[in-house]
């Protein structure tokens, strides 16, 4: 049991039985959270097998999933559909979690990795395998997410002052974001027509071309991550009250927040390896989760569930649901629906810093 979990020193029974009783309701509201999004998790996928002009009809595509049918059906829902819809899932859980981590830690609802170059980082390594070194595959993926832990030191080693304060951090992650961009943009401009074309979904975001080698490294990493981040969870609630209040309880404000921005960056890294930068699913799905579950604390794991049911979801939109037979990579339309967000949230905050 950590110090967050210890009862006050004389705390009557009443009121033990009264935090107890809040305590029961928030695991049940993040369980009911985290099961609705599971759910439409799995019926967005289910769905995607019986979609577009090579879809396959319930009837067949639920054997095919467990690998009987003929060749075609095999073809379109383990090779094509499933894995696309599995690495859409993982990324979007590995985003959301890594935004509830960053927004939760730095004390602020900005702090998103695609706000503060992190995730430009990730493509701006990509973009420089590919048009610079000609790489491909394995490669790209090492350098993207390479290019997102240079980002976050470089975040890191310029924001640093005596401790990692919140509004720093966001103020010098939204400059190496402004570069990142440059230096991608001046690759591009440079880059042969077939070369832009190839690392523009590194720009965007797409789950389209998703290997199983890549997959199963995705599953493999955010696993171990997730699993890091549970001893972390207790701590994001002692650090939302201060870092006087954290220390008193025990805890190092300082090593508690790089060990959580290190998993975030780890997470970010993993997800943009392998499907780009997917904008604003690391904004929006802790801003969803804390609403939703409504206890004042971080909503780590409601974070994560939205952020996947948000990408699958977008990605379904793109490729399925748009007008006239357009499709679109699912950073596009994450895109489309969080940049109103942020303006939003751009000017409630100036509102609320009004006297």
């Amino acid at each position: 049991m950590s110090a967050v979990d210890v009862p006050a020193p004389g705390a009557s029974p009443d009121t033990l039985r009264v935090i107890t009783g809040l305590r029961r309701r928030s695991r049940l509201r993040v369980a009911l959270v985290v099961a609705v999004a599971a759910a439409a998790c799995l019926a967005l996928l289910l769905m995607t097998f019986g979609l577009g002009a090579a879809g396959v009809p319930p009837e067949r595509s639920l054997p095919a999933l467990f690998g009987v049918g003929d060749r075609f059906d095999l073809l379109v829902v383990r090779e094509l559909r499933l894995p696309r819809g599995l690495a859409a899932m993982v990324a979007g859980l590995a985003f959301g979690l890594a935004g509830a981590l960053f927004q939760s830690t730095l004390r602020n609802n900005l702090a998103s990795p695609d706000i503060l170059g992190i995730s430009g980082g990730a493509s701006l390594g990509a973009v420089t395998a590919v048009v610079g070194y000609g790489a491909s595959g394995t490669t790209v993926n090492l350098a993207a997410g390479a290019g997102a832990l240079a980002a976050a030191v470089a975040i890191w080693v310029l924001a640093w002052r005596n401790g990692l304060h919140g509004i720093r951090f966001v103020l010098v992650g939204v400059g190496i974001a402004y570069l990142c961009t440059s230096l991608i943009s001046w690759r591009l401009a440079e880059a042969e027509l077939r070369e832009a074309g190839t690392v523009l979904l590194w720009t965007v975001g797409s789950v389209a071309d998703v290997r199983d080698g890549a997959l199963g490294a995705l599953v493999a990493g955010v696993s171990v991550l997730v699993l890091l981040t549970l001893p972390v969870a207790r701590e994001q609630r002692a650090l939302a009250l201060g870092d006087e209040h954290a220390q008193g309880l025990g805890l190092g404000p300082n090593r508690s927040r790089v060990v959580a921005l290190l998993i975030g960056v780890g997470l970010v890294a993993l997800a943009t390896a392998v499907a780009g930068p997917v904008a604003f699913v690391a904004l929006i799905s802790p801003a969803i989760a804390r609403r939703l579950v409504d206890d004042g604390g971080p909503a780590l794991a409601a974070s994560a569930a939205i952020g996947a049911a948000l990408t699958m979801g977008a990605d379904v939109i793109g490729q399925y649901g748009l007008p006239a037979g357009l499709t679109a990579p699912v950073g596009i339309v994450t895109g489309l629906v969080g940049a109103p967000y942020l303006l939003w949230l751009l000017a409630r905050s100036e509102r609320k810093a009004r006297p």
